[in-house]
Parts: structure tokens; C-alpha cells; sequence
């Protein structure tokens, strides 16, 4: 990788987004070694102070760990989101004692595409939300939801800091009761690759959440993109005799 001198971004900010893309291709054990400071001096034709303030901004966001006289290793600790459990992306990361913060990007009222539209029931606008996920300073993912369009009268300092699922259960006057969630994969797009800085056309996992109200009304369409490096989707299930 060539460092972009005469961009604006500080050169250690861009050598820790190169390691961080690495680290998500699996280019290192989960557990293993990460090369020296003097191999990453040499590799990105840098200072030392650049190669530790890299380190150190990927220490931050939990994803290495410096070990004194035994060099830099990969944590390992990874995120999980419970597909059988109806809770919050934003309060899965908090419950696993994590750092997590939210910050609105986009508050407004928007006509949903038709298909999306038709799953809700909506044909006019749903107040749509755009938040990033952080962990730290660190962006883990980028949330984007479909809701009521009652819900646009609160105030957007909730939109803010408190979960979709805590924004329904508190504003709309109906209780949930289940998730419909699928699961795939694509590429970041330039803006996506901006927010969770990452290198563009990285792989990203993708997760669609449909939730229903008791009374089989949908509550909210979602779609998180994440970064897949750290993340892991689990399933609880019982066998059913036949």
C-alpha cells in the first residue's frame, strides 16, 4: 500500500485503516503476532512515532493488544448479536460490556422503496433513521431503519441515543413480540467505506431485521452493515421430535 502524503488524513489514521482491513481478510491469527514496529517502520517508510500512533489507535478499538517486550497481538475478542433473542443491535453491544455509543446521521421522513413499503404496510413516508454504531472510536456498523411515521414527533435528541426497539416500545403504544432476521453479505460503497473507514469495495456483512408488534402489525424495517472482523451471529435451538 502506497501512504497518500499530501492527503489530509493523517498518515498513522491511514496505516491503521490498512491493518484493519487486514485483520477483517484474515490475514493474521485470530490470536497470532502482528509484524514488529521496525517491519511496519520499513513496510510504510514512516517514523516510529507514526508506526506507534497507528498501534495505538487500533489498541483503542480493542482490536490488538502490546505486549511489552513480545510485541503486538490480536485480541480476539469478538462481538456477538443472539438471532434468537429480540433485543437491540445497540444494546446486544452494551449487555457484552462493550463501549458502545450511537450517532445519528439522518432524521427525516422518507417514502420507503415500494417493496419495503409493501412489507410495512406504508404506502406514504416512515421516519427513517441513519445511525453509526461505534465501539469506542471505533464504527462498527452503519444502521438504517424504516419506522411509523408517528414516531418523526419525537424528539430527535431520542433518535439520538436511544435503541430503535426502546423508540417503538416507548412512542408507538404497542409492544413487539418477534423478529424476522436474514443474513448476506456485500461490498462498501464509497460512502460506507467513508463512515466505517474502511477501505472501499471491502467485504461487509449485511443483517435485514423485520419486527412485528403483538398484533402482527410490522413495527420497523432495518438493514445494519457491519465490519466482519470481530462479528459473529449465534442461534440457540432446540431439536423437535418428529
Amino acid at each position: 500500500m502506497q501512504l497518500a502524503r499530501e492527503n489530509a488524513t493523517p498518515l498513522y489514521r491511514q496505516i491503521a485503516t490498512q491493518l484493519r482491513q487486514e485483520i477483517a481478510e484474515g490475514r493474521f491469527e485470530r490470536t497470532g503476532k502482528l509484524p514488529s514496529e521496525a517491519e511496519l517502520r520499513e513496510r510504510f517508510s514512516v517514523s516510529r512515532v507514526t508506526v506507534r500512533l497507528a498501534l495505538n489507535t487500533l489498541a483503542e478499538s480493542g482490536l490488538i493488544e502490546q505486549r511489552k517486550g513480545k510485541g503486538t497481538y490480536l485480541i480476539g475478542r469478538e462481538v456477538r448479536y443472539e438471532l434468537d433473542t429480540l433485543r437491540s443491535f445497540h444494546e446486544s453491544l452494551r449487555l457484552q460490556g462493550f463501549d458502545a455509543r450511537m450517532s445519528l446521521l439522518t432524521f427525516a421522513l422518507r417514502t420507503p422503496p415500494r417493496p419495503i413499503g409493501n412489507m410495512l404496510g406504508h404506502d406514504n413516508a416512515c421516519l427513517f433513521l441513519e445511525r453509526l454504531h461505534l465501539i469506542g472510536e471505533e464504527p462498527i456498523a452503519v444502521g438504517c431503519s424504516f419506522l411509523p411515521a408517528k414516531l418523526a414527533n419525537i424528539p430527535r435528541v431520542e433518535a439520538d441515543i436511544v435503541p430503535t426497539y426502546a423508540l417503538l416500545n416507548r412512542f408507538s403504544g404497542h409492544s413487539l413480540d418477534r423478529v424476522h432476521v436474514t443474513l448476506g453479505a456485500q461490498t462498501a460503497d464509497t460512502r460506507l467505506a467513508h463512515l466505517l473507514q474502511i477501505a472501499e469495495n471491502s467485504a461487509l456483512l449485511r443483517m435485514e431485521r423485520i419486527s412485528y408488534f403483538m398484533n402482527n402489525q410490522p413495527a420497523e424495517y432495518s438493514t445494519f452493515f457491519i465490519r466482519p472482523e470481530r462479528y459473529r451471529f449465534t442461534l440457540n435451538s432446540h431439536f423437535v421430535s418428529e
